[in-house]
């Protein structure tokens, strides 16, 4: 059983060995056991205490001895922004999943960006796309420089082994890992499909509850960073760094994961989706998506998001006189969509799990002819939606298409026609 610490944004501390920790000092003259001292920083060593992320890491070498010659390799579907329009014509965009490879292809190689959104040298906007793994990685590490990395699991689970210690992930659960987080992912059960989110912003926390006062949607306590693990094993390995949005490769000595102590808020850190609260209309009307805001990485403008990651879990409808289903709307914000499991209600049809959608901003998009159908003849006593778990990245930037993403044969090119049927009914003689 892998064990964790609970809570969010909390500074923690965790020894793999009894007094390995060094008590009141960071980076005293001489660590227990030998060790090294090294810090590791996801903010600005000025950034205010609340919102200041770093880490104490003693390791038994420092990271400068996990390096090497670094020679850039072939991304293969990692793309990363800035991206430009005219890739493939303006409109709502639907994918099935991508089928897992029958070949071995671990973590890294089975990265497939279908997004991008503002810009890898500015630190800002994201990416947002697919992960398949058919193998584990074996020897080889990976970090990612550019982004904050939030997965999604759809399709089996990993187990990401970091610097810090141990995460396994499933479906209906996240992991979210900082930049710079030395890593190696293996498999669990079998073949793994989920989604992934680039956050090339501010880090992910949680959003403000406002009038909801000081309950529901996602508690500190029930997410979980590692505790302390680490690996004494010397050897040939390959050490991969996503850089200035271009994958660098060099061999090493030794395994990087070798933190044997470590304390500090900038952590690694997973969360079961199933713990949060939902909160909705009791009465009428259908209220704004963002009630089911996860975690958001804000920008520089006050209320807009760089980044928040939204879920649509079970939940019971119970709104009267009410379109139930999300509305039709065209919005600033622009919306990566997959499913987990279970069925979507604003499209019943052709939104498969493991599939993605893109409604991008200030195009118009809303239930499919059949949903509006059901849900605006539908008898509104209350009714759960069950066995259902859909997710969304959302961006105020625009996000573009790769042209991998374009050119992809799960593309469904009719994707529109889901509202042809939606039939002219104004009839200015009958209110």
């Amino acid at each position: 059983m892998t064990d964790y610490q609970a809570g969010f944004g909390a500074s923690f501390a965790s020894e793999a060995l009894p007094g390995a920790l060094p008590v009141g000092r960071n980076s005293p003259q001489r660590c227990p056991y030998g060790l090294y001292a090294e810090q590791v920083s996801g903010t600005p060593f000025t950034a205010p205490r609340a919102v200041n992320r770093r880490s104490w890491l003693y390791r038994i070498r420092p990271s400068v001895c996990h390096w090497g010659d670094f020679a850039r390799i072939d991304p293969g579907h990692w793309h990363s922004p800035p991206g430009t329009a005219g890739t493939i014509a303006i409109g709502p965009l639907r994918w099935d999943p991508l089928p897992l490879p029958d070949r071995p292809v671990d973590f890294v190689a089975g990265i497939h960006i279908f997004t991008l959104a503002g810009d890898v040298a500015t630190r800002s906007g994201m990416a947002a796309g697919s992960y398949l793994a058919t193998c584990s990685m074996t020897d080889r590490y990976f970090y990612n420089a550019d982004a904050e990395m939030l997965l999604v699991p759809q399709q089996g689970g990993l187990r990401l082994v970091t610097e810090l210690g141990v995460i396994e992930v499933a479906p209906g659960e996240i992991a979210v890992l900082p930049r710079g987080i030395k890593l190696r992912a293996e498999l669990v059960s079998g073949p793994a499909r989920g989604y992934l989110c680039e956050n090339y912003g501010s880090a992910f926390t949680l959003p403000e509850r406002g009038l909801i006062g000081a309950n529901s949607l996602a508690e500190t306590r029930d997410f979980l960073s590692p505790v302390a693990a680490f690996e004494e094993r010397d050897g040939p390995a390959l050490l991969t760094v996503k850089w200035g949005g271009i994958l660098w490769q060099a061999a090493i000595a030794a395994s990087p994961l070798d933190v044997v102590a470590w304390h500090g808020s900038y952590v690694p850190y997973k969360y079961d989706l199933r713990r949060f609260c939902p909160v909705g209309s009791v009465a009428f009307d259908h209220p704004d998506p963002s009630i089911s805001t996860v975690l958001t990485a804000p920008s520089a403008l006050p209320g807009t998001a760089n980044v928040d990651f939204v879920i649509f879990p079970e939940r019971w409808n119970v709104a009267e006189d009410t379109f139930r289903p999300p509305w039709y709307h065209m919005n600033v914000m622009s919306e990566f969509m997959g499913l987990i499991d279970g069925v979507y209600d604003a499209k019943p049809e052709g939104f498969r799990p493991g599939g993605i959608s893109l409604h991008n901003s200030f195009q118009p998009h809303g239930p499919d002819a059949r949903a509006y159908a059901a849900a605006s003849t539908a008898a509104l006593r209350p009714a759960k939606l069950s066995g259902t778990l859909a997710v969304m990245f959302e961006t105020a930037l625009p996000q573009f298409v790769t042209p991998f993403a374009a050119g992809l044969p799960q593309r469904q090119p009719d994707y529109a026609a889901c509202w042809d049927g939606l039939a002219r009914t104004f009839d200015r003689e009958r209110p």
